[in-house]
């Protein structure tokens, strides 16, 4: 059947015309890593060596900072890593953009309470703004965004490619931390709680909550029951999550351009990166996490 279009839809259509060459195309295969950072110095030199060992064309990588509320030396020593990168470096490896923004929002939490269960509201939501502020200005006609936290230690040089070849709307890997356990040994343990499945038992717990509830992980006191990507069996190399974290998460740019960020207000009972995963599964979108696949974050 032919399509019928009104006289309203043939002047959309042709304004649509109009416009069609001032836009930017779509960038096949682009991506754009975006990292908020905070009193991240002693961080950033690993931070650009784990990206310049990527196996991912350069001139498809941009990157963009969210400098927040810091006071060493990270925003100096991004702009003179930006400097070295876009104007003296090889042409093989600058990036297609490299991106610095500040907003401060003026929330100090020292580092020894960052953790503490009842700073978990509050840190999260302020989180949530940071992240939601750098996506809104940074991403352009980019195909994919990928949120790396600053302070990982080791992620898979292939690590791009391979996530993206499951082709989810979002996807996360299994982050880790290794600690020393006795002499020249290391145990590793799951960093991210923030990646998760619910269960029938974690269901009925949510029924049983008031609106204002606010759902954490990883704390002894609070009980939700949810299965985590170390709960997984061996066959179980790509699961369903409700949840994730931002340690490193890939998104394809389509969901966040549908409205979908980081809710800085309660969404089902959660906030910022877990948040955000409930709102993309209410938007049709599909959330994934791989229980086989690792990154390690430093310890802290």
């Amino acid at each position: 059947m032919a399509t019928k279009y009104t006289n309203e839809s043939r002047t959309i259509l042709m304004n649509n015309k109009a416009i069609a060459p001032q836009t930017l195309d779509p960038d096949s295969d682009s991506l754009l890593i975006l990292t908020p950072v905070k009193n991240n110095a002693d961080h950033l030199a690993r931070y650009f060596a784990l990206v310049d060992k990527l196996k991912y064309p350069r001139d498809k990588i941009s990157l963009a900072f969210l400098v927040s509320d810091s006071t060493d030396n990270t925003q100096q020593m991004l702009i003179e890593s930006k400097k070295w990168y876009q104007e003296q470096a090889p042409e093989d490896m600058r990036f297609k953009r490299f991106d610095i923004f500040r907003q401060d929002f003026f929330y100090a939490l020292p580092r020894d309470q960052r953790h503490l269960r009842d700073k978990q509201r509050d840190r999260r939501i302020m989180m949530a703004r940071a992240r939601n502020y750098l996506w809104t200005r940074a991403l352009e006609n980019e195909q994919w965004v990928l949120w790396i936290d600053g302070d990982l230690e080791y992620y898979p040089p292939s690590i791009v490619h391979d996530l993206m070849a499951y082709d989810k709307d979002v996807i996360v890997p299994n982050c880790l931390v290794r600690r020393k356990s006795g002499q020249d040994k290391w145990k590793h343990t799951v960093y991210d709680r923030n990646a998760w499945q619910e269960t029938r038992k974690s269901r009925s717990m949510i029924k049983k909550l008031k609106d204002d509830d606010f759902l954490v992980e990883g704390y002894k006191s609070l009980k939700t029951h949810r299965k985590y990507l170390d709960n997984f069996a061996k066959n179980e190399t790509i699961v369903p999550l409700d949840g994730v974290g931002g340690t490193f998460t890939l998104v394809k740019a389509r969901v966040h351009r549908s409205g979908v960020g980081f809710p800085a207000w309660l969404f089902q009972h959660q906030v910022e990166t877990e948040g955000f995963a409930k709102l993309a599964k209410a938007n049709g979108y599909g959330v994934f996490g791989l229980p086989f696949y690792y990154v390690r974050h430093v310890v802290g």
